[in-house]
């Protein structure tokens, strides 16, 4: 464990905002007062925590339909994210962007997308712009193992290594594209595919967050040395369905009990700082009790937040000329 004391504090922390509130979310989603889809990023927190806790301020990344993890990993606000989830005028998108398109300029996160694939060729926009300034930032996107099949991901992939670009994918394989599992829906191999683009891979163990954040240090001192783009290849699983209302009958009886109790990233980094003497476990449950209450503020304070004027609605939706 090659971090300071405070680093591993943060990474924790992050890891356990990322999980209360998506376990929320869980609860309140079926209440309906939440409009439309919810995608869970449970199970997958030691990826975007790994990969952000690397990232500096000037640095981009993109993300999926799967994107609450992202942006609280990149630093978006738990309370303004919420309001935005809640479809509130002081949500992060004044409640125009909802679950699927949360956005924030102001940390880098350029956005959740619900187009399948569709965030990978504006992370090479963003990358070209990193490029240009020369400033040693890079642009990062997150892409499911379902999108790796999108033509617009190979796309992107092609583009970043002809124009050399400062850019990582990371991909995210958490073993099923909505109720296809991965073994089916991708011919061959998917650390094959993205080499054959001429993109050195660094494989994670998505559960792992010291092993993920080991792989991007690498991946993305590649990026920033003028190398071209990378990639990690990180496995990992989602606890819940693809949406909010799947009843996941694809999946095998506890499946996914099973992955909580023998790898989950949380119980993992708990172990290993405790083990090592850096934290106790008391000292780890305070930082719980804190994140619970500030999650249960951030849904007291959503439902009764202030819903959008129409005319906001409507605002920055088309070009005015």
């Amino acid at each position: 464990m090659q971090q300071s004391p405070d680093q591993i504090r943060r990474a924790y922390r992050q890891m356990r905002l990322i999980r209360e509130f998506e376990e929320r979310l869980h609860i309140e989603n079926p209440k309906g007062e939440i409009a439309g889809f919810t995608h869970l990023y449970s199970g997958q927190e030691a990826i975007a925590v790994g990969v952000c806790e690397t990232l500096g301020d000037n640095d981009y990344i993109i993300s999926t339909h799967r994107g609450h993890g992202h942006c609280l990993a990149k630093g978006c606000d738990p309370r303004d994210m919420m309001h935005e989830i809640y479809g509130r005028a002081d949500g992060l998108c004044k409640g125009r962007g909802g679950s699927m398109h949360i956005a924030d300029l102001t940390k880098g996160m350029l956005g959740a997308n619900g187009i399948v694939g569709a965030g990978q060729p504006i992370a090479v926009g963003a990358a070209v712009a990193c490029k240009a300034r020369k400033d040693g930032s890079i642009s990062v996107s997150f892409t499911g193992d379902g999108a790796s099949n999108q033509g617009t991901v190979f796309e992107a992939m092609n583009m970043a290594v002809v124009l050399k670009l400062p850019k990582l994918f990371v991909f995210e394989d958490n073993g099923y594209s909505e109720h296809t599992g991965s073994s089916y829906g991708i011919g061959g191999d998917l650390k094959t595919r993205i080499e054959g683009f001429g993109i050195p891979v660094w494989e994670a163990d998505g559960f792992d967050y010291f092993s993920v954040y080991e792989a991007t240090e690498k991946a993305g001192a590649h990026a920033r040395a003028g190398k071209g783009p990378s990639a990690i290849l990180a496995t990992a699983t989602r606890y819940f369905g693809h949406f909010e209302g799947d009843p996941q009958n694809y999946r095998a009886k506890d499946e996914v009990q099973n992955f909580r109790d023998t790898v989950d990233a949380l119980k993992q980094i708990r172990e290993k700082v405790t083990g090592a003497g850096i934290f106790t476990n008391e000292e780890l449950d305070a930082i719980d009790a804190e994140v619970l209450a500030l999650i249960d503020d951030c849904v007291e304070s959503a439902r009764s937040g202030p819903t959008p004027d129409a005319d906001v609605l409507m605002s920055d939706v088309y070009i005015d000329y």
